[in-house]
């Protein structure tokens, strides 16, 4: 596969996300079908991996670090800090970027990866309470330690990205970003392409909507947390899939299925772009790295933009408390 860099950490034009290896998404794999999966990846030529300290909590990272542990020298794992976790209750309490909380994340996250390094540490959403530079100067001081390399931030606004690369450079900004999902596309693009800041859309087929795979609510699992998210609910979910079919026809006009063509379509939006689709299953994973070979005409690109216009998406990502969350 085709190399991109995230300003000056170079990885796959397609990374993967592992969230959905252990929470999110219905009953988690078995470990050792997990396991295939990535390794499976790394075959293809994926050599960017994204977990986080929340997910599961914490069995996504020590999933992560033993699937990867015989590949270590040929991947570039990516972790995120910045939540409170309470093991013994279930959900988060709130945010934490105080620096020694951001210490504390980094020790623990390295022995649950079994890795000596971070490659790259996103904060995984701002904290209010926390001036941003503190926080920026906290990973700095962990690359100075040499358990970090990279600064990373998600969902941060335009401002809160200029304030954090003053103090410590960052490398990629990870939002949300997809054919129904455009918001970064008015301000962050032009913030982070200007500061030289690499770009990770998370959830880049829309939560699995956008391969055509959700039919209705009822279809996902009892602990899906789509089933709480406006989009994937009611009247909305009903508007929302006669957009899905429209793209499900442009694909098949041009040999591929949607999940490729949408991904292809963020591909094409710039050389700073590297999508983190995640599968549980080995099939879907081929399909998706095969997005990398498509090639798009300006024409394909208006028509597929054109398949799902933003206006037309009903309801929100989140629940207000996520929104409350994004964009600061």
């Amino acid at each position: 596969m085709k190399t991109r860099k995230l300003g000056n950490l170079e990885v796959s034009a397609l990374g993967f996300g592992c969230m959905g290896l252990s929470w999110a998404y219905g009953p988690a794999p078995e470990e050792a079908d997990a396991i295939a999966v990535l390794r499976r990846a790394v075959d293809l030529g994926v050599t960017f991996f994204d977990t986080a300290e929340v997910y599961g909590p914490f069995v996504n990272e020590e999933l992560v670090g033993r699937a990867l542990a015989p590949v270590r020298d040929r991947v570039v794992i990516a972790t995120k800090f910045g939540f409170k976790i309470d093991p013994d209750q279930p959900g988060l309490r709130g945010v934490d970027s105080r620096p020694e909380h951001i210490r504390e994340v980094a020790d623990a996250s390295l022995k649950r990866l079994g890795i000596e390094t971070i490659d790259l540490f996103y904060q995984h959403r701002v904290d209010p309470n926390v001036p941003i530079e503190d926080v920026a100067g906290a990973v700095g001081d962990l690359i100075k330690a040499g358990k970090v390399r990279h600064f990373g931030l998600s969902e941060a606004g335009a401002q809160t990205i200029r304030r954090a690369h003053a103090v410590q450079p960052v490398t990629a900004l990870q939002s949300e970003y997809s054919l129904w999902t455009r918001d970064p596309e008015a301000e962050i693009l032009p913030t982070v392409r200007e500061l030289g800041i690499g770009f990770v859309p998370y959830s880049p087929l829309g939560r699995g909507f956008l391969t055509g795979a959700v039919q209705t609510a009822d279809a996902l699992a009892a602990n899906d947390f789509r089933r709480g998210l406006p989009r994937f609910s009611g009247e909305a979910l009903t508007k929302n899939l006669s957009l899905v079919e429209t793209l499900k026809a442009l694909a098949a006009e041009r040999g591929a299925t949607p999940a490729q063509l949408a991904l292809a379509w963020l591909l094409h939006q710039g050389e700073d772009i590297v999508p983190i689709p995640g599968t549980t299953k080995v099939s879907r994973l081929e399909e998706n790295v095969k997005a990398a070979e498509i090639v798009l005409s300006p024409a394909d690109l208006e028509a597929i933009a054109a398949a799902i216009p933003e206006t037309e998406v009903e309801g929100a990502r989140y629940q207000e408390a996520g929104l409350a969350m994004v964009g600061r």
